[in-house]
């Protein structure tokens, strides 16, 4: 299973680089996903994380292509609004993108268009996403079993329900809240590690 960790877009620069650097060992992928911060604050944040010993291949710049060309960062994850992934792949064949989607039709779509990974969510009801209701493991499970490309589950997802979205056979799981909100985000991190092993 992987573990794909999201930053929340609520921190200051220094302390996201001690949590990210406090949770690496512990996660497959470290998702920058910044919007309200400006371009030269990510590339600031990508420097010293890789400068900190953070692996280039471990790190993913959620929307900014241009960030990630500049750093040297080959993967991309792009929002459902975002840059067509087919655009970004037909000129950046070096790019591993993934795209998040909300439905079958789009997974189908994106994995047509040469996506390399989907997020699928809210697969639970969670805060950053209030109001919108869960998408539910039952059409996670439909979606996993009509793409050829890894489906990550995204959206409330807790040690005590990932189980759950592992039954339905997803590629992996990715977290943000419960990660980035906790007020000890290396422990929160290994739960996952292990509810992987039940």
């Amino acid at each position: 299973m992987e573990l794909h960790a999201v930053t929340d877009g609520t921190k200051p620069v220094n302390e996201l680089i001690r949590i990210i650097l406090s949770i690496s060992d512990h996660v497959d992928y470290v998702h920058i996903r910044e919007k309200n911060k400006r371009p030269c604050e990510i590339i600031h944040l990508v420097e010293q994380l890789l400068a900190n010993g953070i692996r280039r291949e471990q790190l993913v710049i959620n929307d900014r292509l241009d960030v990630a060309l500049l750093t040297g960062v080959q993967n991309v994850h792009l929002p459902g609004t975002g840059l067509p992934v087919k655009k970004v792949k037909s000129a950046f064949p070096q790019i591993k993108a993934g795209v998040s989607v909300h439905s079958l039709d789009e997974a189908v779509k994106a994995e047509k268009d040469g996506a390399d990974y989907c997020f699928f969510g809210n697969v639970f009801e969670t805060n950053s996403k209030k109001g919108l209701p869960a998408k539910g493991t039952d059409l996670l499970g439909k979606i996993v079993g009509h793409v050829n490309i890894p489906i990550i589950a995204i959206g409330g997802i807790t040690p005590d329900n990932m189980q759950k979205v592992l039954e339905k056979k997803a590629s992996g799981i990715a977290v943000m809240s419960y990660i980035f909100s906790s007020k000890d985000p290396e422990s929160a991190a290994k739960l996952f590690r292990k509810g992987e092993a039940f």
